[in-house]
């Protein structure tokens, strides 16, 4: 890779994970500090407890950015020349991202309420959905690195059908339990392991000989 290809690749790389740290960091400012009145440790208990959507959705929302952020991480280690097909892929990406912190508070602020829940779960399902368009673009001949096994490409690529499956289940689950909806992301480290071991169980079953 030309010096120049180097430098733009590492600028889009340095300017997407500055936009994955906002948004984390703005996650927990939708949590405001509770006024209460006179003090005294039972009323700042009950302030704190009615905080509790708020931290399971800044937990949740964390934990789903997070997980973009390092598969994006990742990706971008995967490359060794610059495509300029990516930008405008990678920026689509990071403006549902940045979004994301205002769907979280609005979906902890009214936690069992339908729109809200359906809301959110659209705001991931979206995120979703461009991640699989710029892996999907950025993963191809010959801009992978050499060295970097097909498998570990493919296996990215099926990682990405996670979120979109996982929000849109939730999505359709906030018609009958809003409350209850954001169950399926919950789950989503265990389905994107489902997905990898899906990929080791076939790559080994391509290289196992037969006897």
């Amino acid at each position: 890779m030309s010096h120049g290809q180097e430098q733009q690749l590492e600028r889009l790389t340095f300017f997407s994970d500055a936009v994955f740290a906002i948004a984390i960091t703005l996650l927990v400012i939708e949590i405001h500090v509770p006024e209460v009145e006179g003090g005294g440790d039972a009323a700042w208990l009950q302030a704190l407890g009615h905080l509790v959507p708020h931290f399971l959705g800044y937990l949740l929302s964390f934990v789903v950015v997070g997980a973009l952020w390092a598969a994006h991480h990742r990706v971008f280690g995967m490359l060794q020349r610059f495509d300029p097909a990516i930008v405008w892929r990678n920026l689509a990406l990071l403006m549902s991202v940045a979004f994301m912190p205002f769907s979280s508070a609005l979906m902890s602020t009214h936690p069992t309420e339908r729109i809200p829940e359906m809301f959110y779960s659209l705001n991931l399902f979206i995120s979703g959905v461009l991640q699989w368009r710029l892996f999907r673009t950025a993963l191809r001949a010959p801009f992978v690195a050499e060295g970097v096994p097909a498998e570990d490409i493919a296996a990215m690529r099926r990682r990405t059908i996670a979120l979109p499956l996982m929000s849109t289940l939730s999505f359709v689950l906030a018609f009958w339990i809003p409350g209850m909806s954001n169950l399926p992301l919950v789950l989503m480290p265990l389905v994107v392991t489902w997905f990898a071991r899906g990929g080791l169980k076939r790559r080994s079953t391509v290289t196992t000989p037969v006897v």
